[in-house]
């Protein structure tokens, strides 16, 4: 059964690793397509909690793929799906790479190029609103969801203060019986 898992979740990142356009967060709403509402493996708030621990972790966005595999599989799944979720797409942008460098003064590459970054956008906008459904469970988590996108929006503030913000309005609600 455990191989089967890994098997099926090495098929699922590996795929995605390959349209992960704009990083790991804008292909985030297809993950949680697959983990949460195709196969039932996540809730959505357990999905949201396990991305909102890498977000907080030092280190690539994708680490929240591995930790999706370490909560369906153990060890052997934080392994099995971090090689999907970045050799067939590190190999890709290697051989594109190697292709763009030699035809860099192409107009269709321009092109290519200016579709890419709006296109990234869109998707991370999805995941945005996607884990904000998630993590919206009552009035305190909706407060500091909103809080924080307006702090990061608004100012030049550092993100790490809306991070201690949230914790401490959530420590807070908590010992007021509100979350």
């Amino acid at each position: 059964m455990k191989d089967d898992l890994l098997a099926s979740l090495f098929w699922r990142f590996a795929a995605i690793s390959l349209v992960s356009v704009g990083g790991a967060t804008a292909v985030l709403p297809e993950v949680h397509r697959q983990l949460v509402e195709e196969t039932g493996w996540l809730s959505a708030r357990r999905f949201a909690d396990l991305f909102a621990l890498a977000q907080t972790a030092p280190g690539p966005n994708v680490i929240a793929f591995s930790l999706f595999g370490w909560e369906l599989a153990g060890l052997a799944g934080l392994a099995v799906v971090t090689v999907a979720a970045l050799a067939p797409a590190g190999l890709l942008a290697f051989a594109v790479s190697r292709a763009l460098g030699r035809a860099a003064q192409s107009v269709w590459i321009a092109r290519l190029k200016a579709a890419l970054t709006p296109l990234a956008i869109g998707l991370m906008l999805a995941s945005g609103f996607l884990l904000t459904q998630a993590a919206g469970r009552n009035l305190p988590a909706l407060i500091v969801t909103v809080a924080a996108a307006a702090l990061v929006i608004f100012t030049r503030a550092n993100p790490l203060i809306a991070i201690a913000g949230g914790a401490g309005a959530f420590v807070a609600a908590a010992r007021l019986g509100l979350a």
